[in-house]
């Protein structure tokens, strides 16, 4: 006489475990997407002596209002001589000149102005960034300071609420601060002086109002394609983690069902 055998609960595990590992995947994807969610300069290395094509990224972080104007400001103490902007559709940027604290020595020439904030304004509410949207700013910048180890950029993101949120928090240690302000490493000049890309900047970036040339798409993917590696990297892990749950499962499965039947035919 036969039996009812009941249903093996491994299959049951099996889906609660893959549904577990399914939810972890997009929680996992936001968490990294909300830690990077603050205002940035990429690259964020310069040679000293070179024209650095910086671009600023600013994301919306408000769920209801848009981000109206974005300020950077420049150091005045390790300063810039010039700096150049990309123009960028429904925006109106400045950049405003300004004495320094001490008269400074940059390639032999007395420097005793220089530019000290930039500043974008969205000419109307279509083109401000609007909740779940970011905007990129690219900028000349040169030539970069030497003697310093980096420049820090804090920059001021306002809202069209009214909300004022300043990027300005230097890390201290290893722990990254909630509001930091962006941070451009300063590496030694190579062997060539470091002025590579000087000649290709100095045209658009001569004057601090000047408009500078288009960014390549090599800047964009210096900032993307480690996040982007970073995300395909964790997908890939957690697909095969669902894999080899699913295999275990089926296989302590079948295991159980082989078990039962002999014991069946035993009783028969």
């Amino acid at each position: 006489m036969s039996r009812t055998t009941p249903q093996s609960p491994a299959p049951v595990r099996a889906r609660r475990l893959v549904g577990a590992a399914a939810l972890a995947v997009p929680a996992l994807v936001l968490g990294a997407a909300t830690a990077s969610a603050h205002v940035t300069v990429t690259p964020d290395t310069a040679e000293a002596g070179s024209y650095a094509t910086l671009t600023v990224k600013v994301p919306n972080e408000s769920p209801e209002a848009s981000t109206t104007a974005v300020r950077l400001e420049l150091p005045t103490d390790t300063p810039f001589t010039s700096v150049s902007v990309e123009p960028v559709p429904g925006w109106t940027a400045k950049v405003t000149q300004a004495a320094l604290p001490e008269p400074v020595e940059v390639h032999g020439t007395t420097v005793t102005e220089a530019p000290a904030s930039i500043e974008w304004t969205a000419d109307d509410a279509d083109a401000a960034i609007a909740p779940g949207e970011f905007l990129r700013f690219t900028v000349s910048a040169g030539a970069v300071p030497d003697g310093v180890e980096q420049l820090v950029l804090p920059a001021t993101q306002t809202y069209s609420d009214g909300e004022v949120v300043a990027w300005d928090q230097e890390a201290s240690g290893d722990e990254e601060p909630e509001l930091p302000a962006p941070v451009l490493q300063v590496v030694p000049a190579s062997a060539d002086g470091g002025h590579g890309t000087a000649a290709a900047a100095g045209a658009g970036g001569a004057s601090g109002t000047a408009t500078g040339t288009a960014a390549t798409a090599d800047d964009d993917s210096s900032g993307t394609l480690p996040l982007a590696l970073g995300a395909a990297g964790l997908g890939l892990g957690l697909v095969g983690a669902v894999t080899g749950v699913v295999a275990l499962a089926r296989t302590r499965a079948g295991g159980t069902g082989t078990a039962t039947a002999t014991d069946d035919a035993e009783q028969r």
